[in-house]
């Protein structure tokens, strides 16, 4: 069964934000990684020394449901974030299959912005915006 949360992109001020979410709905980050624990990947630029320390992921458990995530933007990596669209959709899936089937239904007329690909965080994951400019994303924990 799918599980549906909110994720939202900053430029450069994630790490702010979400110190500021956790002292509204208190607990503690279930992840808090930075671009510069990403490793090289093929056809992808350096990380410059500027962007490094922005986060590439973070998440903040705010009931026993609810999961608010967020990023930094990463120049070339997704869509220019604008007011309106800093937002995504984030549905977390019990399969590969699953991740595949409501890819291909949501992403139909859309623009995938990342095929669906293992990644070097353990997941199959994917991103896309819909033909009505709604950001979604799809993560499948590979099995350990």
């Amino acid at each position: 069964m799918a599980t549906v949360n909110a994720y939202l992109t900053f430029e450069g001020n994630c790490e702010a934000a979400f110190n500021f979410y956790r002292s509204a709905f208190g607990g503690e980050f279930r992840d808090l990684n930075r671009f510069s624990e990403m490793p090289p990947q093929e056809g992808m630029p350096a990380t410059s020394e500027e962007m490094k320390n922005r986060i590439m992921h973070v998440s903040l458990p705010i009931s026993a449901e609810t999961i608010l995530m967020g990023s930094d933007t990463m120049p070339g990596m997704g869509p220019d974030m604008t007011a309106g669209n800093n937002f995504s959709i984030s549905i977390g899936v019990s399969s590969k299959e699953e991740a595949d089937k409501l890819c291909d239904a949501l992403s139909a007329d859309g623009k995938v912005t990342m095929p669906l690909e293992v990644t070097f965080w353990g997941a199959y994951f994917g991103m896309w915006t819909d033909k009505f400019g709604i950001n979604w994303m799809v993560n499948y924990d590979l099995p350990k």
